[in-house]
């Protein structure tokens, strides 16, 4: 194990998996020689890990990876299986179509990299959001849970409602030191043990009080 993680602090470390809060502007695996967050995880335990998931670049928080390639199996198979809750906070700086409720919708690629939401229903991304106004005047914080893991699924679900998320240029947000979608909870149960996991936001100057998400917590 080498001596401090880089790009990412450890949340929960068992036999089986490591969850791990990635930092920003992390990618998940090795791009033109720098390191992404599998081998720097790697790095750190000294033993091969693998990811059960993955997050964007621009987005921090949660990742769930493997120790060995059998945990890999049974833990991707929860994920296929919805039997992983994952809930997102992101931030926009737009007032919204609406401020709760499902978006539903087939993906399609855009350009240069993007994609976009349509009103098709043959394989959609669905997702479920929560929303509550912030100190900010109007900024909101919502409380995104995904039932899809669709590659930007979140990013292109909040644009569709009028709400890109702040910093994500990508899609429309407004620009800013950082994209503000962060994986903050995991539930699942595994081995017999459930797991309820949280990763810090360090948010809170445009949160304010924390007791608001108190309510939101799976």
């Amino acid at each position: 194990m080498s001596a401090q993680p880089d790009g990412f602090t450890v949340i929960l470390e068992q036999p089986d998996f490591i969850i791990v809060n990635k930092m920003i502007d992390i990618d998940m695996h090795d791009d033109e020689g720098v390191p992404g967050l599998v081998s720097r995880v790697s790095a750190f335990w000294g033993i091969p890990v693998y990811p059960v998931h993955r997050l964007d670049k621009v987005t921090s928080g949660l990742v769930l990876l493997a120790k060995n390639k059998e945990a890999n199996r049974t833990l991707s198979q929860l994920f296929a299986d919805k039997q992983i809750r994952k809930t997102y906070l992101a931030i926009s700086d737009r007032l919204p179509k609406k401020k709760q409720g499902w978006i539903k919708g087939d993906m399609a690629k855009g350009r240069n990299g993007s994609w976009k939401l349509l009103h098709s229903l043959e394989n959609p991304a669905i997702t479920y959001f929560q929303s509550l106004s912030l100190p900010i005047p109007r900024h909101r914080l919502y409380v995104v849970s995904p039932q899809t893991g669709k590659t930007h699924q979140i990013r292109v679900a909040l644009k569709s409602i009028g709400a890109p998320i702040l910093g994500d240029v990508r899609y429309g947000g407004s620009p800013d030191a950082r994209t503000y979608l962060h994986a903050w909870f995991l539930h699942f149960s595994y081995a017999g043990a459930e797991y309820n996991v949280e990763a810090p936001h360090g948010w809170g100057e445009k949160i304010g009080d924390p007791a608001s998400l108190q309510n939101f917590i799976p």
